[in-house]
């Protein structure tokens, strides 16, 4: 199972746990943008960007820990766009929050969570597994 997670810099400590727990379950991480320093160049953001579309691309699922910026906001668009499944995590209301929210939080498709960072790992580890339970039912 290949993933991606989207948010904002500041947040990278936790793309970094989160990872690792999901790696520790054999899950595979498409691009680790958290080993960059911020960008001081256009050039720098294209080969980041290019890189960062590949990733959602070769990914089978996208985490977005808010609070996420436009890049991560953009990241979600194109993984709804190629239907992968979405998790987006929250540790206040900001989800359901009508000044705040955005409509494509809201689609049937995405999973939200708000609460605690460990709690949002297990759920998420737990519908997976609930997803893989049901696919390997099917055959």
């Amino acid at each position: 199972m290949r993933f991606y997670i989207a948010t904002s810099f500041t947040n990278r400590e936790n793309v970094r746990v989160l990872s690792d727990r999901l790696k520790l379950e054999g899950y595979i991480h498409t691009y680790d943008w958290t080993q960059n320093q911020r960008a001081n160049s256009f050039e720098e953001l294209s080969t980041i960007g290019e890189l960062e579309i590949e990733a959602v691309k070769n990914s089978d699922l996208l985490i977005i820990l808010l609070p996420a910026g436009k890049g991560s906001h953009i990241e979600l668009g194109i993984a709804l766009g190629l239907g992968k499944r979405i998790y987006i995590y929250s540790p206040t209301n900001e989800l359901y929050d009508f000044d705040k929210t955005s409509t494509f939080y809201h689609i049937k498709s995405v999973n939200k969570f708000v609460g605690t960072f460990d709690t949002f790992a297990e759920n998420l580890l737990e519908q997976e597994s609930e997803r893989k339970t049901r696919a390997n039912e099917t055959f």
